[in-house]
C-alpha cells in the first residue's frame, strides 16, 4: 500500500498530498487547487495575509497592556516603600501624569455586571406602568425601556440604558418596586482593568486620547 505524504502550508492553505495540492473548504472536503477558482484563490490570500497582521498586533498590545500594568504597579511598589504612599482612587482608580502635564495614563477598574431573575419581575412591573399611562405621555421613557430591554447579539441587555432608568424620579409605587427589583438583580461576577493614554500640545489644550482601539481609531 502506497504511503501518502501530506505537507501543509498553512501560509497559504495548500495541502499537498503525494505531490498534488489541495485546499480545504468550508465543509472540510479537500478541493483540488486546480478547480478553485482564481476569486477565491485571492480573498483567501487576502484573508489569510490580513489575519496574520491581525494575530500579530493583538499579541503585541496584549504584550504592550501587560507590560504597562506591570510598569504602573513598579511604580506605585516604589512609591509604597519609599514614602508610604499608596497610588489609587475609588475602586482602584489610577492616574498618572508627565511632570509636563501634557501626558496622562488612566488605570480604570470596571466591575463586571450580570443580572439575576429579579430582572423580569421588574420589566413586567414597568410594562404595567408604561400599559396604564396614556400612549402619549411619557415617550422618552418608553424609548428607555425598549432600548434598556433589548439583547444583544450576545444576549446581554444594555447596561448604560438599565442605570438611566434607576436615575429616573417617578412617583409611582411600582415604577420604584421595579426599580428595587433591578437592584436586587444585579451581581458583579468580577472586575476588568482599563488603560486609557491621552497627550495635550500645552496644559490648556483638551486632552486628546491616543486610540488603540480599532473600532475607533
Amino acid at each position: 500500500m502506497e504511503a501518502v505524504i501530506v505537507e501543509e502550508k498553512p501560509e497559504t492553505g495548500v495541502i499537498v498530498m503525494n505531490g498534488r495540492e489541495f485546499m480545504t473548504d468550508a465543509k472540510g472536503r479537500l478541493v483540488p487547487l486546480a478547480n478553485v477558482s482564481a476569486q477565491d484563490k485571492l480573498e483567501d490570500e487576502t484573508v489569510r495575509k490580513i489575519i496574520g497582521y491581525a494575530k500579530e498586533l493583538s499579541a503585541q498590545i496584549a504584550r504592550f497592556r501587560d507590560h504597562t500594568i506591570g510598569d504602573m504597579n513598579s511604580f506605585d511598589a516604589l512609591l509604597a516603600q519609599e514614602y508610604g504612599v499608596f497610588k489609587g482612587g475609588r475602586k482602584g482608580n489610577k492616574t498618572y501624569h508627565s511632570f509636563d502635564g501634557l501626558m496622562r495614563v488612566t488605570l480604570q477598574v470596571a466591575d463586571q455586571i450580570t443580572f439575576g431573575p429579579q430582572l423580569q419581575i421588574a420589566k413586567t412591573l414597568i410594562d404595567e406602568c408604561l400599559n396604564e399611562w396614556s400612549a402619549d405621555s411619557r415617550p422618552e421613557i418608553q424609548a428607555i425601556v425598549t432600548r434598556a430591554f433589548n439583547t444583544d447579539q450576545e444576549g446581554k441587555i444594555n447596561k448604560s440604558e438599565l442605570f438611566m432608568l434607576l436615575r429616573l424620579d417617578i412617583p409611582d409605587d411600582r415604577w420604584n418596586r421595579a426599580m428595587d427589583a433591578i437592584r436586587a438583580s444585579m451581581r458583579v461576577t468580577g472586575s476588568k482593568e482599563y488603560v486609557r493614554f491621552h497627550y495635550r500640545e500645552k496644559v490648556e489644550d483638551r486632552w486628546m486620547p491616543i486610540t488603540i482601539d480599532l473600532a475607533n481609531a
